[in-house]
C-alpha cells in the first residue's frame, strides 16, 4: 500500500513538473482545466507533430481501440478527430472549429466517458513562440448535465490532459513518448 501511494505521489509529482495544469473551475453544470507546457522546438513543429503524428504521442489507454495509431484529425473546417475500431466502426470524438497552423487549434466534442452524457466540450490548443520553443497552452472548457453534478469530472479529465501534453512534449522533444530515460519503445 506505501508503495503505491509513493509511487501516485511521484508520477503526479513528474507529471506536474512535465505539465503544470489546474482545474480552473468546476460546478455542477462543468468545468475548466489548463495545462501548459515548454517544449523545446518551434510552434509549427510542435502543431505539426500534435496534427499528423496523434497516434505517435497519444496514449492507447485513453482510446477506444486500444491503439493510438487508429487515431486522426483532418485539418480543415469541420474536420474529424476520429478513431478507426476494429470491424468497420469509427469514433469521431472531436470536430475542427478553427485551425492557425503553428498558432492554434480548436475543436468541438466530449471525449471519453462524456461522450455518453448530455456534455458538450471545447478543445483549444495555442501554440505561443518563446525564447526555448514553444509555449503550448491546453484549455478544455466542458458543460453538461449529470445527476451527480459534472464537478467531479474535472479531476479525472485534468490528469488524462496532463499525461497527453506530457507524452507530447517527450515525443517532441525525444522522439519518444515515454521520455528518454523510460523503457518504452518509439512507436
Amino acid at each position: 500500500m506505501f508503495r503505491k501511494i509513493v509511487f501516485t505521489i511521484m508520477a503526479f509529482s513528474l507529471l506536474s513538473a512535465m505539465a503544470p495544469a489546474e482545474i480552473a473551475d468546476s460546478g455542477p453544470n462543468g468545468f475548466t482545466i489548463k495545462i501548459t507546457a515548454s517544449i523545446n522546438a518551434p510552434p509549427a513543429d510542435v502543431y505539426k507533430r500534435l496534427i499528423l503524428n496523434i497516434g505517435d504521442w497519444w496514449s492507447p489507454l485513453h482510446t477506444f481501440s486500444g491503439d493510438a495509431h487508429n487515431l486522426s484529425i483532418e485539418e480543415k473546417p469541420m474536420g474529424c478527430f476520429c478513431e478507426k475500431l476494429t470491424n468497420g466502426g469509427a469514433v469521431r470524438h472531436m470536430e475542427v472549429l478553427f485551425y492557425e497552423p503553428g498558432k492554434k487549434l480548436r475543436m468541438s466534442g466530449a471525449l471519453g466517458p462524456l461522450q455518453a452524457m448530455a456534455a458538450g466540450g471545447t478543445l483549444t490548443f495555442t501554440f505561443t513562440p518563446e525564447q526555448t520553443g514553444t509555449k503550448l497552452e491546453l484549455v478544455y472548457a466542458m458543460v453538461g448535465y449529470q445527476p451527480q453534478g459534472m464537478a467531479s469530472w474535472a479531476v479525472p479529465y485534468n490528469a488524462v490532459y496532463t499525461e497527453q501534453i506530457t507524452r507530447l512534449k517527450n515525443y517532441v522533444e525525444t522522439g519518444n513518448p515515454a521520455g528518454s530515460n523510460k523503457d518504452e519503445k518509439k512507436p
